[in-house]
């Protein structure tokens, strides 16, 4: 798991209201959400317990929708 090592901004509450991250971590969440929405996607068509079609049959049912 990755952490983040940000500075926070605060307002004048001194509630935090923001973050600052090093431009690598920045960079990096993006590719790490992809992921993430990756496997929730795989996680979810797996629980859906759908009838399973070979890919080329997928990609051409999409193509054809289109």
């Amino acid at each position: 798991m990755a952490s983040l090592n940000g500075k926070y901004i605060i307002d004048e509450k001194g509630k935090r209201v923001g973050v600052l991250l090093g431009i690598d971590e920045y960079q990096r969440l993006p590719e790490e959400l992809e992921e993430l929405e990756s496997i929730r996607a795989y996680d979810a068509a797996k629980a859906a317990k759908d009838e399973a079609i070979p890919f080329d049959q997928a990609i051409s049912e999409i193509e054809q929708e289109r």
